[in-house]
């Protein structure tokens, strides 16, 4: 079976399956998306005044359009699901952007601490949720006009829209550069309590509904076990780095009760917590189970096997090695890869992620089976 139809398959099998009991109403007017490159759909892009260029998104957008990925991300093929449209960025200004359903603040690079001197991205958490707080004045003063209605969420829909959050890699990831697994560890509780800062703003500003999804095995990425994984004794059996799969196992355990502090803080609020972590790893683990060849090795990258990974030439790019002009090409096909340039997954993963969220298999509150989610 390929990998369409072993897609096709599971997504009508979990439609079929979703649990009755503990449901939650998923008839969301809107979606206001919050994160870093794992759901950006242009706002790095647009923000910092760069294209994401070739092959990115030769897939499905071609010509690229911000994201980082050969195609859609989990935030697309969950907005499909959902039956609203994509969801277009904050900062982007061209293309006729429709905000109607929501907004997209993702921003790749950004962490959830505050953005420094050396961040990739300005836009942090506490940046998202400030411009979030600006969207939101901003439309309720449209709203008056009746000009825009079209175009712009309505003033109910930020009570009633859903809020996701899919971020805290970065944090995790940068800080192993500089600090030992220990000192990452003690980094923890900081993160979450600038996140916990965040949640808090935007529950003020209206916010009920939250989908936080925690943060994926950051040790199987090919660019991790790269810079990392040169010692074999690092390394568990799947070939993904051990410290940095440890750290991410601490921070969502930690993410995990704070969802659960959330939930007694706010009785009011629909707190839903999703195990990205789980998933990914499943997938990574049993790949050939799902279509894929190809669970760790990047599809678009430089050197070869097993990682075809190298940090001085990055995806679609071409820098001068050893007098040589060497470029970073895409596979022929991306589709049986898991991973797309060494850090963010291919749009054939990021389907069948988006297929098992959608399950409601991996979240504290199965997702209501009223949704028809179809992929």
């Amino acid at each position: 079976m390929d990998f369409k139809n072993v897609v096709a398959f599971q997504v009508v099998t979990l439609c079929i399956t979703l649990a009755v009991a503990n449901s939650v109403d998923f008839s969301y007017p809107a979606v206001f998306n919050f994160g870093d490159s794992n759901s950006d759909t242009g706002e790095l892009a647009a923000g910092l005044g760069f294209l994401v260029s070739s092959p990115f998104g030769q897939s499905y957008f071609n010509p690229p359009s911000g994201r980082f990925s050969d195609g859609r991300l989990i935030v697309d093929f969950l907005m499909h699901g959902f039956k609203l449209p994509f969801l277009n960025a904050y900062l982007d200004s061209l293309g006729l952007p429709n905000f109607r359903h929501g907004c997209n603040f993702a921003a790749a690079g950004s962490t959830i601490l505050p953005a420094t001197a050396s961040s990739i991205s300005p836009f942090g958490f506490g940046r998202q949720v400030s411009q979030f707080s600006r969207f939101r004045g901003r439309v309720l003063q449209l709203l008056q006009g009746k000009k825009f209605d079209h175009y712009i969420p309505s003033e109910d829909n930020f009570e009633k829209g859903l809020y996701m959050f899919d971020i805290g890699q970065n944090d995790l990831a940068g800080a192993f550069y500089s600090k030992t697994l220990d000192q990452v560890l003690a980094l923890i509780p900081m993160i979450l309590l600038e996140f916990e800062t965040g949640i808090k703003k935007l529950y003020d500003l209206g916010a009920r509904s939250f989908w936080i999804h925690n943060t994926g095995p950051l040790g199987c990425l090919a660019s991790v076990i790269a810079t990392f994984g040169t010692n074999s004794s690092k390394l568990d059996e799947l070939g993904c780095v051990i410290p940095q799969n440890q750290a991410a196992k601490a921070f969502n355990i930690q993410l995990q009760a704070f969802c659960s502090k959330l939930k007694s803080q706010y009785p009011d609020a629909n707190v839903t917590y999703v195990d990205i972590f789980t998933i990914k790893l499943n997938l990574i683990a049993k790949h050939s189970k799902y279509g894929f060849v190809q669970p760790i090795m990047a599809c678009c990258g430089y050197g070869g096997p097993p990682l075809n990974f190298d940090i001085r030439v990055s995806c679609g790019l071409t820098k001068i090695l050893n007098g040589t002009a060497i470029t970073a090409k895409a596979c022929n096909n991306s589709s049986v890869y898991v991973n797309w340039d060494g850090t963010h997954y291919t749009e054939a993963a990021n389907h069948f992620v988006a297929s098992q969220i959608l399950s409601g298999n991996y979240s504290s509150i199965h997702l209501a089976d009223k949704m028809p989610f179809l992929l």
